[in-house]
């Protein structure tokens, strides 16, 4: 029976490991994952119990320097993540150097008077020796509750990491049932897999410029589910790119996200893909808010 509730914001500039992070202590994958920077795009919450307390995690976007209206959103939600949580996890790599993305961030959890944790992400990719220059340097900038170095992607100090995160539990009842572990809807995932296929398979600058919408989700006969799903692009050339030679990239994207779909979802799926411009959507604010991009 849940009786302590914990509220946890994650961030860090793009590519630190945050969903990867989120989706390690979830035990489940709820946010999508890249090496492409900016993957996430909105805030998520990622749910899981720890005996009597629930721990409610807020996976949000890189924090970078904006250049399009969807940019603009991303960062203001990284700012009001930060407000009204128990704590924040800033996420780092084991860089001997503070960057202005850290800065910016140190000082707006300064403001907030939040609790910090220091989690130093990667370690699978030094040398031990080399986390003392890291720490020593973030020590010296902000008064952290803890440094916890980590490998998000092995599992390395995950578990040290949880054991922090649980000292700021406070009583309260949990805010959602205990068998949840995301408020992301099953269609806003499917839309979600589409998009981190898109990531993978497609030249860096297409992606970016890429939304996806589920136009259709039911359930047909025989267990299968029909999902017809659209990709938004902003130029007349990357529908081309998106597309591929004979259709061979978007088969290649369709066919890799229904495998997906149907680990998430637990039957057969039926998943029919169109692409279609919608130029500068970026910078267009309704056509941001209707793609999923919104905290209301």
């Amino acid at each position: 029976m849940t009786d302590k509730i914990a509220v946890i914001a994650v961030v860090g500039r793009p590519n630190v490991g945050k969903s990867t992070l989120v989706n390690a202590l979830v035990g489940e994958k709820i946010a999508i994952v890249s090496p492409k920077p900016q993957t996430t795009r909105n805030r998520i919450f990622g749910v899981f119990q720890r005996d009597d307390t629930q721990i409610v995690l807020l996976d949000t976007p890189g924090f970078h320097r904006a250049r399009t209206r969807l940019g603009d959103f991303m960062v203001r939600t990284v700012n009001e993540s930060v407000d009204d949580v128990d704590a924040v996890l800033l996420v780092v790599e084991p860089i001997d150097n503070i960057g202005d993305q850290e800065e910016k961030l140190i000082a707006k959890i300064a403001s907030s008077g939040a609790p910090a944790i220091l989690v130093i992400n990667k370690t699978d990719t030094v040398k031990k020796e080399a986390l003392l220059a890291v720490i020593a340097r973030y020590s010296q900038a902000f008064e952290f509750e803890a440094v916890v170095p980590i490998s998000a992607r092995t599992g390395d100090g995950v578990e040290e990491l949880l054991g922090e995160m649980l000292r700021f539990a406070v009583e309260g009842e949990p805010l959602f049932p205990e068998d949840m572990i995301t408020d992301q809807p099953e269609r806003q995932l499917c839309a979600e897999i589409v998009r981190e296929k898109l990531l993978m398979t497609l030249e860096r600058e297409v992606p970016h410029g890429a939304a996806v919408e589920v136009t259709s989700f039911k359930e047909g006969e025989n267990g299968v589910t029909n999902i017809d799903v659209t990709i938004y692009c902003e130029r007349p050339g990357h529908k081309g790119i998106i597309i591929g030679k004979n259709g061979a990239s978007l088969k290649k994207i369709g066919e890799l996200a229904r495998r997906d779909m149907e680990k998430l979802l637990d039957t057969k799926v039926c998943l029919k893909t169109w692409v279609k411009v919608k130029e500068n959507w970026r910078d267009n604010d309704v056509l941001i808010k209707n793609f999923g991009y919104t905290n209301d």
